[in-house]
Order: structure tokens, then sequence, then C-alpha cells
């Protein structure tokens, strides 16, 4: 019989520029630990594959990123809980120097995870002492912190995707957790909404970041597209539509992929998304709450961008691009299924069935693939120093993805929040919407 855990309840952090700084570097260091909390220490300790990373590296990465770049440069006298970690816990800064190789973070059996704990704990006294101290932080060091806490919450959704991915290779096929979010299973019996087509005029739009609360570099500077005349689908693709691209020989079809997402589909023999499984004559999907059968209205997840482009062109119609989605996007409500509400699989539309033909499920439930290259905005400029290596260096064979996905902290979404991830990849919490030229 299979162990499950029970998850800790995440808490949600009120990130706004109202909130001490102190309290949400706090909530958002308690929301990693309670993440992990689920987990045995050999569940921490394991690395699947070089693109996932131990839960127990996160963990400790993450208080890395403090001490090198808020408290080591900034506090006089600050005592690095171990210089060795400067090494094993640097991701890719190569500006900081020297870094354990990634594909080897799971071969790291110690420190431990308590040992990792203790680090924790001394990066987050020290946090506490500078962040509560009377004298204001510069611009400068205040800018770290919140980039430190924005930086850990992207490790959060990583804990969950490098954790779901582990676990798939268990036999046992054990669940993460069996805690039932908000909403609760009747979610997956409401059928999704009737697919409608929302126009948007042809026109000059402005896109990228524009007010004063923080962002990623990568989303600025704002400026001006112009735009022809689209159509987006009013919500992203689901299973059920997904199962009736497979059935009508989709995987098999080489005039519907490019050249080379059918050179990966036979090479590596894909003939389904990622975690899906068939079960007699029907489908399951390994998920975060163990294996469960597909939820036919439930957004398609763990897919690639090879496998979003093949079932647009089936479709008749096309991936949007990142300026068409930011402009779809702009004026709808950031709500949706997040990472607080602890659902750990896509659900269908929050609230009452949406057949009124208004866009829905623009944020959370899954990421959304774009057909648009992960590249520099004009105008933009790497920032001076190692945290300029944030982003600015992988602007190249990556593709956008928008809107975030129910494993993304709330308070981490906006409109203008580019991810970017290779074509291949689809161990993300991955879907598409379609778009369409305007008739």
């Amino acid at each position: 019989m299979t162990s499950t855990r029970h998850l800790h309840r995440v808490p949600s952090p009120a990130q706004t520029r109202d909130t001490p700084l102190v309290d949400r570097y706090d909530q958002v260091r308690a929301a990693s630990l309670a993440l992990a909390a689920p987990l045995s220490d050999e569940d921490c300790a394991i690395q699947s594959m070089p693109d996932a990373s131990p839960v127990k590296w996160h963990l400790a990465h993450t208080s890395w990123f403090f001490e090198t770049f808020v408290l080591a440069p900034n506090v006089a006298g600050y005592r690095a809980f171990d210089p060795a970690y400067r090494m094993l816990f640097n991701s890719y800064y190569n500006a900081v120097g020297e870094k354990h190789p990634r594909p080897q973070r799971g071969l790291l059996s110690r420190p431990s995870r308590a040992e990792v704990a203790a680090y924790r704990g001394h990066v987050d006294a020290a946090m506490r002492s500078l962040l509560q101290q009377r004298e204001p932080l510069s611009p400068d060091v205040a800018s770290l912190v919140v980039l430190g806490i924005n930086h850990e919450q992207q490790h959060q959704e990583l804990i969950l995707t490098d954790v779901l991915h582990m676990l798939s290779h268990n036999p046992m096929l054990p669940a993460y957790c069996t805690h039932d979010g908000p909403g609760g299973a009747s979610d997956d019996a409401r059928p999704a909404p009737a697919l409608a087509w929302i126009g948007f005029d042809p026109g000059l739009r402005e896109i990228g970041h524009a007010s004063e609360a923080f962002a990623f570099d990568n989303e600025m500077p704002r400026h001006r597209v112009y735009l022809e005349g689209f159509a987006v689908a009013s919500r992203p693709v689901c299973n059920a539509e997904f199962l009736a691209f497979i059935a009508d020989g989709g995987y098999r079809r080489p005039e519907l992929w490019l050249s080379e997402g059918w050179d990966w589909v036979n090479v590596r023999g894909v003939d389904a998304p990622m975690y899906w499984q068939r079960d007699g004559g029907g489908w399951g999907q390994f998920t975060l709450r163990g294996m469960r059968m597909l939820d036919l209205a439930a957004p398609v997840c763990h897919v690639s961008l090879f496998e979003a482009d093949a079932y647009a062109r089936w479709a008749g119609a096309r991936l949007p691009s990142e300026a068409e989605w930011e402009t779809a996007a702009a004026d709808i409500a950031i709500e949706g299924h997040f990472q607080e509400g602890g659902a750990l699989v896509p659900r269908t539309v929050a609230g009452p069935a949406r057949n009124d033909g208004a866009l829905a499920q623009m944020y959370g439930d899954v990421w959304q693939w774009t057909q648009s290259p992960y590249s520099p905005y004009p105008g933009y400029r790497t920032a001076p120093g190692a945290v300029g290596e944030y982003n600015g260096k992988f602007m190249c064979n990556q593709f956008v993805l928008r809107g975030g996905s129910f494993a993304t902290p709330r308070s981490h979404v906006r409109a203008s929040y580019r991810n970017f991830f290779p074509a291949p990849a689809r161990w993300q919490f991955s879907g598409f919407r379609l778009a369409r030229d305007a008739a």
C-alpha cells in the first residue's frame, strides 16, 4: 500500500508595497519550508534528471542568494555559515566564482537536510536583523532583497515540478500529498466551457511592465508593438480536445510538426503528454496527488512547444505571440488556481462555467506557450554585476510562456511576466491556448 503525506498549508504572502519587507521575507521563506514539509529526507536528496534539482538544493540555493548578494556585501562582520557553500549552491553566476556541476547536484549527500535547515536559520537571523534595523535600507539593497524574494518564489514552483518528476520514476507512483485544495474534487466533474474566439482590432499596443511594483528586468522596458487583427481562444486547450488530436494520428503526421519537433517525436517515441499513461480503455495522469483518471475538462498540461504547435496546426489555428497574449490579458483580473489554493493539479474554470465568450484562465492552472522566441525587448540593457546574469544570458533557443500555473504563487503573477523554456521542455506545468488571424 502506497503511503501518502499531507501538504502543510502554504502561507499566502500579501506581497504588496505596504507590507513590511521583513514580513514579506518571512512569509516567502516559510512557504518554501511548507512545500518541503510533506517530503522525507530521501525525497529531498534525489535529482531525477540534469534539468531538475533536489529539494534540499533549492532550499540551500535560495539562502545562498541572500547570503551572497545581500548579507556578505552589505553587513559588516557577517560570517558565512560555511565558505564551501559559496561554490556548492551557486547555480549559474559565473561572476561569483566556481559552481558545482548542475547534473551532479543529486550526488551531494552532504550537507544533510538538517544542515541545510541550519543554514537557512543562520541566513534568516542575519536577514531579519538587517531588515529590522533602525536605519532604512539603501534603495539598492532593498531592491536586492525584493529580487531575492521573487527568486525564491520561482524556486517554490521548481520544487513542485522537480518533485513530480522525481516521484514519477518510482514504480509505486507515490503521491506528494493527498490534500484537496479549496473547491475540492467537485471541480473535476465540471465540464469545460464551450470554446469561443475573442477578437482584437489591429493597432499600436504597449507591452512590458508599466508600474512601480517589482518586475524582472526582462519584462522591461515597456514599448510599442503593432499588431494585426487577431483572435484568441476563450480558454486553454483541454485534455478532451488533445485526446481528439491523438486519436486522429496527431503524433504520426509529419505535416503537423516543426522539423525539429518531428525529429524529437520520433527519437523519443513521444505519443502523449508527459505523465499520461494508458489505463485499460482510458487514460490516467500522474500528478502531485498521485495517479488519477484523466480529467477531460482540465487544461492539457506537460506539453512541449512542439506538441502545442502541432495541435494548433491540426486545429487550423496557431499559438499567440507574447504581445498578443499580453494584449489580451492586460485588463483581465488575476484570478484562478494558484499555489496557495493547494489544488496541485490544473482545474477547470474557477466558479461557474463560462459560456459567455469572456476570456477565462488567462492566469493560473497552466503556463501558456507562445510562439515568441525569448529575446530582449527594444532598449533592454543587462544589469551590471553578477545579478545581470539572472535573465539576459538565457536569451537564446528558448520560447516564452505566460500566465503562471497552479504551482505559481499568486503574488508572483502579472500580465507582463515572461517565463521561458526550450521547445522540447515539458516537465514544467505547461499548456497552451490557441490564436488565429482576424478573419
